[in-house]
């Protein structure tokens, strides 16, 4: 017991001592954890812990569960709006063109018959949103909206329909009166709906219990753990989606005001890490024998057919009707990462003990493997080469929720003075400052300085402040900046002119020049530009007008208020 205590902890510490290294060389952090685990199990320490298949099974599905609650807090509902209607359509008919493309060419590389195609491809057909939330994250991408969005619903919510495929073809082969098309899709749509109800009514009574109970501040996110792994339980035992469910709810949770929700996020932090690093260790144990790798050509050939043909066949095939540019459609084709859900989705024919199950879990992983050197490597450059990544915003280099009452909002934020903005030394003085905010005092070489307007602030002095939540970006925008390719620059990605949105199409055509052909001189930019789009202004979205382009800068909900303009 104490030995596979001390294997346990020495991998996990292993692993994260080597996650630095993850951004130097590029490689999915992931990708390492994995590695940890395959050669402990290629050396001989896989015994001291226990990873067969129903273990495992165990293990990923606490831990897939855990890392959707942590993604669902942070989806804000705003990319609902954006990113809704095409993640549903990519994450159910998306799912089922690729299993449908994939297995059909397993079918062909592997020499099996057509079910056991059709169960390859859906297995490796579902994108992971460990995979994905957890590259987003660590890259520190900030992406266009629209793409943003649509990943993330898309891989919160594409495992029920893998899900669903995998069991109706399961029990196509191992029973003798397999279920009819009216019974699969009954199952179907009593997994989604199961889910839905669950994770919408979960999130609303869990979102109630943190606000009406005082409770000791560490108990704030353990409540959040238990009610969420409660009804991922609850309704996976009601023959619902749990995954659904509890993404769901915590999306619900995340965007509603709720005691500790700073802490409660960092704790989850933590946990979601936790997860996925002992998912990846356990995943890695279990794949470690030699014998399990006799399909490498295979599977790189299949990982191929995924990669470059099935996954951007999906992708247009259900985003065209919504107006993606094929910019936009191409990264999200290239971003269907696939992690730990096919490798657990593959466990299922060896525990039904179907013949060749042993091929499941050795494709499913190679494809993996693929997916995150291939795709998860790459994901930033692509996104500059695309040119979907947008300036990176500053922001406080701390902040911490205050938490004075329930109606008021505010933070303490801390921001580190530039060299360029501050040089030479000035005061606040003549500045306009957003409303509802105090300057409370300012750090110089270690050495704390009471406010004073008259005070000369200098690059390098670090200044609290106290003010409502959504002041933070016009403070950090007036006190810091960030450091970015010359590319992602403001003034060269939004140009060097920005303008209200609000002003009308014959103020811009006086003050620049600009012959705007086809439109109303008193429409605002904002109808103007909304016009011009194909679907709902994200910032980043651009039009062209003769020899300049106007750039989305800014939006409030649907509207957009702060327009750059770029001359070509």
């Amino acid at each position: 017991m104490i030995l596979t205590l001390f294997f346990v902890a020495a991998m996990l510490m292993i692993s994260i001592l080597l996650s630095p290294l993850s951004n130097r060389i590029g490689l999915p952090v992931l990708l390492l954890f994995l590695g940890v685990g395959m050669l402990a199990g290629q050396n001989g320490f896989g015994h001291l812990l226990p990873a067969d298949t129903e273990t495992t099974f165990m293990v990923g599905h606490l831990a897939l569960a855990i890392i959707l609650l942590d993604g669902g807090m942070r989806t804000r509902a705003e990319t609902f709006r954006v990113g809704l209607k095409p993640a549903l359509t990519l994450a159910t008919l998306g799912v089922v063109i690729t299993a449908a493309i994939t297995g059909l060419a397993a079918v062909w590389i592997l020499d099996l018959p057509l079910i056991y195609g059709l169960l390859i491809g859906t297995i490796i057909s579902s994108t992971d949103a460990a995979a994905v939330f957890a590259l987003l994250q660590n890259r520190g991408l900030r992406l266009n909206q629209r793409v943003s969005a649509t990943l993330e619903i898309e891989s919160g919510s594409n495992d029920p329909m893998a899900i669903f495929l995998t069991i109706v073809l399961l029990e196509l082969i191992i029973q003798e009166t397999p279920p009819n098309a009216l019974e699969a899709v009954w199952l179907l749509i009593k997994q989604l709906s199961l889910g839905g109800i669950g994770g919408v009514l979960g999130g609303l009574l869990l979102a109630w219990l943190l606000k009406r109970f005082a409770l000791i501040d560490a108990f704030y996110p353990l409540l959040v753990t238990a009610a969420g792994l409660s009804i991922f339980s609850a309704t996976t035992l009601l023959d619902g989606s749990g995954f659904l469910a509890i993404y769901l709810m915590g999306v619900i949770v995340g965007n509603r005001k709720v005691r500790r929700m700073e802490d409660i996020l960092q704790v989850h932090d933590g946990l979601a890490w936790l997860a996925q690093l002992c998912l990846f260790l356990m995943l890695g144990l279990l794949l470690a024998p030699e014998e399990k790798m006799s399909h490498i050509l295979e599977g790189v050939l299949l990982g191929t057919v995924l990669i470059l043909v099935a996954r951007p066949l999906a992708v247009a095939l259900t985003l065209w009707p919504f107006g993606f540019r094929f910019k936009e459609q191409l990264f999200i084709a290239w971003v269907g990462l696939r992690g730990a859900v096919p490798i657990v989705l593959a466990l299922f024919p060896l525990m039904a003990g179907i013949d060749s199950a042993h091929l499941f879990p050795t494709i499913a992983f190679i494809v993996v493997i693929m997916s995150l050197l291939v795709q998860g490597t790459t994901l930033a450059a692509s996104a500059r080469w695309l040119k979907l990544e947008l300036p990176a915003e500053p922001k406080a280099l701390q902040h911490r929720a205050l938490e004075w009452s329930d109606d008021t909002q505010h933070q303490l934020m801390v921001f580190e003075l530039d060299g360029e903005h501050w040089t030479p030394p000035r005061s606040l003085t003549g500045i306009r400052l957003p409303d509802g905010i105090v300057v409370c005092a300012v750090l110089r070489n270690d050495q704390l300085i009471p406010w004073q307007e008259t005070l000369k602030l200098s690059g390098g002095d670090r200044l609290a402040v106290i003010g409502p939540v959504d002041t933070e970006a016009a403070l950090a925008r007036l006190f810091s900046s960030t450091e970015s390719i010359p590319a992602l620059r403001e003034n060269v990605f939004f140009g060097l002119f920005e303008l209200d949105a609000a002003i009308q199409i014959k103020d811009l055509q006086t003050s620049f020049g600009i012959d705007v052909e086809g439109a109303d001189s008193q429409q605002s930019l904002a109808d103007y530009v909304a016009s011009r789009l194909p679907n709902h202004p994200v910032v980043g979205d651009r039009v062209k007008i003769g020899p300049v382009t106007l750039v989305v800068k800014a939006m409030q909900g649907d509207t957009i208020i702060r327009v750059g303009l770029k001359i070509s």
